[in-house]
């Protein structure tokens, strides 16, 4: 199979053209690269302020380039602005951008990251993101329609400058940059087709990508785009993202070469892969910031606004026997929304029961739900909506039977992942299986989740003043230790109150196909294609963007 992988390279074409076995690989186009993606699902929208799965922004992140991108790394470098500079109070950011292009050749310039922004906020877009534009000045009461698009704190002085107005200090500015709330939406496109621009006829965007075809359950295709700034250092010609539902047929899949990558694996085939006859040299684990947790509906289960009751089952969950015992991919122990590792952050905000052995969190539990009504006689029941993938229905089962050692009756419903998060945005559950992985390296995309402010995120509703006025008090503060103090705080009322119950924080799982070359374990877990290339071929000029 090597020699005719490496006679493949040799003659122009991705490195597992011709090797197919059952010619499970798509046809690629004579001299090119093509790389083939598993990503898990499809995307629900690749309208950048309307996505928000992870998946989502593998792709967005190879069709668009923001004000400032991730480097292969995962540390933010210049994109279309090539520099910036911010006022000594914190509350003006400004940033120069590049001469650049559309993929339809038109020019790009300061005014379409003001359209971008305003039409992030408006309320008729509906962007479950906007909340992270609340940082701009006037920013909360644009999206809720309090004043008009024009008050928000986004101008274009001239066609290559953007000034942001801050509401107040944000250190994680600069973060936001890059995320996808912020790539560049063609205004000129949008106004013409509508909600129809996302179609590959109509498409239009400026990263080092463009799509040219997509089909429900098929795949999505992108090509290189001769119009991006730095076409010149990208590698690979051409990708294919393919919706992998199942992981372990996905694992298969690259053994044989029909997929390059694949985004997940099962928690606990990562040992068994790992084996010497396995697929060792593929699998890729590291740190992420990410934590799975559930999310309390007390709109729909009366007895769940009884923080005894959350506590009681908060405490019920043997996290330890989940991560070490069924998982067993490195995932740890989640007593805190925001994970070990993330920047400006001092931790230490667990609930006093963190340190608790299994025997007497569960012995608790008992008497604070007794003490809330509920016993043997009487049973707290409720339906835990979950999502269908392959974590979530290995440890469900387990924390079903926790809920049952404390007297509680716990039905699961397994959803299609989408589905399950349209559902949470609703409050169309009554426990929700939730997970968040962080949109920048900082405690605060952890922590706006349970502000009262918040919106479709904040699962629970939590609304508490004390944990909001500290925030606010961490917006306002600029001296960084003094800030990681008042969010540290804030976590740790949020999580006696038990509002969310974080289950366990996530290690990233990828399988890499030997073959890539440029793709680099990060914190973040984002790998842009424009950074990839395959053995036996030029890989990109520089590793970071000019």
């Amino acid at each position: 199979m090597r020699k005719a992988l490496l006679t493949a390279v040799a003659f122009g074409v991705l490195g597992l053209a011709g090797c197919d076995e059952g010619g499970g690989r798509a046809p690629c186009p004579a001299g090119k690269l093509c790389f083939e993606y598993g990503n898990s699902v499809d995307p629900q929208s690749i309208d950048p302020p309307l996505s928000s799965l992870v998946q989502e922004d593998h792709i967005l992140g190879d069709l668009f380039t923001g004000l400032t991108q991730y480097d292969a790394k995962s540390i933010p470098v210049a994109g279309l602005a090539t520099r910036w500079e911010t006022s000594p109070d914190g509350l003006t950011w400004t940033f120069h951008l590049r001469h650049s292009k559309w993929s339809d050749g038109k020019d790009l310039t300061a005014e379409d990251f003001v359209y971008t922004a305003r039409r992030a906020m408006d309320p008729k877009t509906a962007s479950e993101y906007a909340n992270l534009l609340y940082v701009l000045k006037n920013g909360e009461a644009v999206n809720n329609g309090k004043a008009p698009l024009t008050a928000l704190g986004v101008e274009a002085p001239d066609p290559y400058t953007v000034r942001f107005q801050l509401a107040h200090p944000a250190p994680y500015f600069l973060y936001i940059t890059t995320h996808q709330i912020l790539y560049p939406t063609p205004e000129h496109v949008v106004e013409k087709w509508g909600n129809r621009w996302t179609e590959p006829q109509h498409w239009v965007s400026n990263g080092p990508y463009k799509m040219t075809y997509f089909k429900l359950g098929d795949r999505l295709q992108a090509v290189k785009n001769p119009y991006f700034y730095d076409a010149a250092s990208v590698c690979i010609d051409q990708i294919n993202y393919y919706p992998t539902t199942d992981s372990i047929s996905a694992e298969r899949r690259v053994k044989r070469g029909e997929l390059d990558f694949n985004d997940d694996i099962q928690s606990n085939r990562i040992a068994f892969l790992r084996r010497p006859n396995q697929m060792p040299a593929h699998v890729r684990t590291n740190t992420w910031l990410g934590t799975t947790y559930l999310a309390f509906n007390g709109k729909r289960v009366p007895a769940l606004r009884d923080v005894r009751v959350r506590q009681a089952l908060a405490m019920a969950i043997d996290r330890d026997f989940i991560t070490q015992k069924l998982m067993r991919g490195g995932q740890a122990d989640a007593w805190t929304m925001v994970p070990p590792g993330t920047a400006n952050y001092p931790g230490g905000a667990a609930p006093h029961w963190a340190t608790w052995p299994l025997a007497r969190r569960q012995a608790e539990a008992r008497r604070l739900l007794a003490a809330a009504g509920y016993g043997p006689g009487h049973p707290l029941k409720f339906a835990i909506t979950m999502r269908n993938s392959n974590d979530p229905l290995l440890i469900y089962p387990a924390i079903q039977a926790d809920l049952k050692d404390v007297g509680v009756q716990a039905t699961l419903e397994p959803e299609e992942g989408q589905i399950a998060y349209a559902d949470y945005r609703a409050r169309n559950f009554e426990v929700a299986d939730a997970a968040w992985i962080a949109d920048y390296n900082d405690p605060m995309t952890f922590l706006t989740l349970l502000r009262s402010t918040t919106g479709q995120q904040n699962y629970s509703d939590y609304a508490n003043p004390a944990y909001d006025a500290l925030l606010g008090k961490a917006d306002r503060e600029t001296d960084i230790a003094k800030r990681g103090e008042y969010l540290r705080q804030a976590e740790h009322i949020a999580m006696e109150d038990a509002t969310v119950a974080p289950i366990y924080h996530y290690v990233s799982k990828n399988l890499v196909s030997p073959r890539l070359t440029g793709w680099v374990p990060n914190i973040a877990d984002w790998h842009r294609t424009r950074y990839v290339c395959m053995a036996g071929h030029k890989a990109p000029a520089d590793i970071n963007p000019p």
